[in-house]
């Protein structure tokens, strides 16, 4: 095991990995920038180090601070947490060569999972269903108006290097298309210094499931079931909950044994999520591997009882997955709502400030994954998200109702968040009902009135 890791992150995600670091006895040090100088999760670290100002380019998101960083308080491992440099399979292999372990999977698995053309190739090899699409990058627009006319409006521009929605656009006719081409490819370079595209046939109106893996260095893998994370806003995952309503449960299997079947192709190993889009009719295709722990990991934690940060860190310290497939049971329903720093009712306008009051639910069933206390301020530089509002109960049902009274005890006063709007949903009757799709947030809650 590790005698001190450094956390590369701020927020929630870092003071997570610092609890997990405690309970595994492991000695724990977390990098700053001067927006979070003040953060109230800094203290629990055994030490903090200030990595630049706030601005991520010269801070979170700067390498050789952060190696700079492990090295000054002899740290022999990495967490990135999430975003940030997380998935940057050079910044991993940057990390390894100087002696120090990244906390993810291996440079290489991450470099081919990165690219969702190559990702996309492998899947295609490991027998895993994929939406149909063109045939490596497209180059011109000649190419793109060919795999449109072949396959039929809407077509889906993608980002090879994407992520979070950013170099995506959806293209309904020719003229579209090709005024798509050029924005997504300007956004991507702007976002990943990338700007090679790749086109799909567009899914109308589908579901967003992912598969949580997870995978040791000694060839093992498994997966700890599906979550459904098709409550969106411009890709932007809302709520996540475990398990999928209405997904039959042979469709279950057959999506959780393509993520595993993928990943071992990949050389995978450390956490990940396999994501797919499923059809009306419950056909599933592969669209990417996030490869690190996700925002929403908690989910799964909640339904089999698995720590996957303690995961995460044993399996990076050569550690052996200490359960089988047969091992891990899902056991309940667990739902997590985002709570962001942002003005529903003025398109999601930021809301940076500070929190006068932060009065967080409690009782039977409730989780609260948050950073945040009284007084905090949210600086403006990074992402909004402030918490993670969990809920678990035996059935889905109870679980709403546990996550509405929670909602209704949630305070905050000094700036603006998404409770309202997760109010509003958890009284919709087709999400009760589970009959959403990644358009139904835009389609039916923020549509104009009167429409």
């Amino acid at each position: 095991m590790f005698h001190r890791i450094l956390v590369a992150n701020r927020g929630e995600i870092a003071l997570r990995v610092i609890r997990a670091c405690r309970d595994l006895g492991v000695e724990v040090a977390v990098v700053y920038s001067e927006a979070d100088r003040d953060a109230p999760y800094l203290k629990l670290a055994d030490q903090a180090v200030c990595i630049g100002p706030a601005i991520a380019t010269e801070s979170y998101l700067k390498p050789q601070r952060l190696i700079a960083a492990a090295e000054g308080v002899n740290a022999d491992a990495i967490h990135p947490g999430y975003g940030f440099l997380s998935e940057n399979s050079s910044f991993a292999q940057m990390c390894r060569d100087c002696n120090i372990e990244f906390i993810g999977p291996p440079a290489e698995a991450m470099h081919r999972l990165g690219n969702k053309n190559q990702a996309k190739q492998l899947a295609k090899e490991a027998n895993v269903p994929t939406v149909p699409g063109s045939d490596g990058l497209i180059t011109s627009d000649e190419q793109a108006l060919r795999f449109a006319r072949e396959v039929g409006y809407p077509v889906l521009i993608k980002a090879a290097a994407g992520g979070g929605g950013r170099g995506m656009r959806v293209a309904r006719s020719d003229d579209a298309l090709v005024t798509g081409l050029s924005s997504a490819r300007s956004e991507a370079e702007a976002a990943f210094k990338d700007g090679s595209v790749y086109l799909e046939k567009y899914l109308d109106r589908p579901r967003h499931i992912e598969v949580q893996l997870l995978g040791d260095q000694h060839g093992n893998v498994i997966h700890l079931y599906e979550r459904d994370c098709s409550l969106q806003r411009r890709h932007q995952k809302l709520v996540e909950e475990s398990p999928a309503p209405n997904l039959p449960e042979a469709v279950r299997q057959n999506i959780c044994a393509a993520a595993v079947r993928l990943a071992k192709a990949a050389g995978y190993y450390s956490a990940g999520t396999c994501e797919f889009l499923v059809s009306q009719d419950n056909q599933f295709y592969f669209i990417e591997v996030n490869a690190r722990i996700q925002v929403e990991h908690p989910v799964t934690e909640l339904v089999t009882g698995v720590d996957l940060i303690r995961e995460q860190i044993r399996v990076a310290a050569g550690e052996t997955l200490r359960f089988r497939q047969a091992d891990v049971q899902h056991r309940g329903a667990a739902i997590e709502v985002r709570i962001n720093a942002e003005n529903p009712d003025k398109d999601f306008q930021p809301s940076p400030g500070v929190i006068t009051t932060w009065r967080p639910p409690g009782g039977p069933g409730v989780r609260l994954d948050s950073h945040v206390v009284t007084g905090y301020r949210v600086p403006p530089n990074y992402d909004s998200m402030v918490a993670k509002l969990l809920v678990y109960q035996p059935t889905r049902a109870e679980a709403f109702a546990v996550m509405r009274r929670a909602l209704r005890e949630f305070m905050v006063e000094g700036i603006h968040t998404t409770i309202p709007l997760h109010c509003r949903i958890f009284n919709t009757p087709a999400f009760i009902n589970g009959r959403v799709d990644t358009t139904f947030i835009e389609r039916e809650l923020l549509k104009p009135e009167g429409k």
